[in-house]
């Protein structure tokens, strides 16, 4: 039963992770500039999942569930918008921009956002079945 558990689990914190990504790609679509100040066009982030759970405590259940195994930067992620007054603008008035789209990125927020709730459901099916097993052995 613990196991069931520790999968709707790493499946909550997987898909959290997420969602904060694509809250930071959302949050940083118009960025162009690093910390530094310098002209650095934020690249939209990916996450990439893969089966287990290394944090685990028995070996079965590092089999199990799922994780996060990377979060890849889009090199390709620019695109070119004419701005010939902008101070970051080529010869030829162009500037790269971030291309993250807005709508594509609240569709994978709402995608996460219903994998996350799954997971709550099957959590809390399973929390009522092991209570419903502790009463019937009391």
């Amino acid at each position: 039963m613990w196991g069931s558990l520790d999968i709707s689990t790493s499946g909550m914190i997987a898909q959290r992770t997420r969602l904060d990504v694509i809250a930071a790609n959302l949050a940083n679509r118009d960025t162009l500039v690093n910390a530094k100040g310098e002209y650095d066009p934020f690249r939209k982030r990916i996450v990439h999942f893969a089966v287990g759970d290394p944090g685990a405590v028995s070996p079965a259940g590092r089999r199990l569930g799922v994780h996060v195994a990377a979060i890849e930067i889009d090199e390709s992620a620019l695109r070119r918008k004419h701005d010939p007054d902008s101070p970051f603008a080529d010869a030829d008035g162009y500037v790269d921009v971030p291309d993250i789209d807005g709508v594509t990125e609240q569709v994978n927020a709402m995608a996460a956002a219903r994998a996350y709730e799954a997971n709550v459901v099957a959590a809390e099916a399973i929390k009522s079945t092991m209570a419903q097993a502790l009463r019937l052995l009391a």
